[in-house]
Formats: C-alpha cells, structure tokens, sequence
C-alpha cells in the first residue's frame, strides 16, 4: 500500500506517454529519420523540465521520500564516454523503436513483442553492472 504514489505516477506516465505519441514507432523512425519534428520537441520539453527539477531540488534542498538528501556528485567530462555510451542507447533505440520508457508502457498496451527488447534490456543491464568495474567512468 505505501508504494500506491508510485503505482499511480507510472499510469500517470504511461497516459502522457501514450497520448503524446512517444511510444509510436513510426514518431520515433521519424526522429530518427529528421522526418518531423514531434520528438525532439517532447525530449526538449523533458530537458528543460528536467533542469527546473534540479535547480529547485538544489535550490529548497529537497529530500528524497525517506528524507535522505539529494546529492549531485560533479562528473569527470570524458567525451569519448558520452559518445560511445551515447551511440550504444541510440542503436539500441533505433533498431527497437523505443526507449526504455515507452518500452514498458508499449508492454502495458499490448505490443507483447516489446517484452523481448525488455527482456534484452534487462540483460544489459545485468552485464553493465557485471562489467562496470572494468569500463572507464
């Protein structure tokens, strides 16, 4: 019963992310294809409203739920790191037509196919934190 907020923030998301269209596979093949501008729109939307969201975090010294306080280590500005990090989430985006997120919600709205691009999701995720003791940071 004490996680309902987060059950009801991710219906939440998945709502605004379907009627957005940023679960549509073709919106995604159009980004990718510099076809329509829709997308690029929404993820601009997302930066900023993600760099309002830190600068009041740091600003009123917000909390997390348990009271813990939010901490932003500075990072070490490794381009090749960002490029190659970068360039391995877009193929992986373009050749499944979503992103994490929409992964899910694509899920919930009964693209079962999308549960595969999940399960290899999951695999990742597994072997970055298997290998992340050996990749530069």
């Amino acid at each position: 019963m004490k996680f309902i907020k987060f059950l009801i923030a991710g219906i939440i998301f998945g709502i605004v992310m379907a009627k957005s269209e940023a679960i549509s596979w073709y919106r995604i093949q159009e980004m990718f294809r510099f076809q329509a501008f829709h997308m690029y729109g929404i993820i601009g939307v997302a930066v900023v409203l993600g760099v309002i969201g830190v600068w009041l975090i740091k600003k009123y010294n917000i909390r997390d739920y348990h009271g813990n306080p939010i901490v932003f280590y500075p990072k070490d500005k490794s381009i090749p790191r960002y490029l190659i990090g970068g360039t391995i989430f877009g193929v992986g985006w373009a050749l499944s037509g979503a992103c994490p997120g929409p992964m899910v919600v694509n899920i919930g709205y009964g693209f079962f196919a999308m549960a595969i691009v999940f399960l290899f999701a999951i695999v990742g995720t597994y072997l970055y934190g298997v290998l992340k003791n050996y990749l530069p940071h």
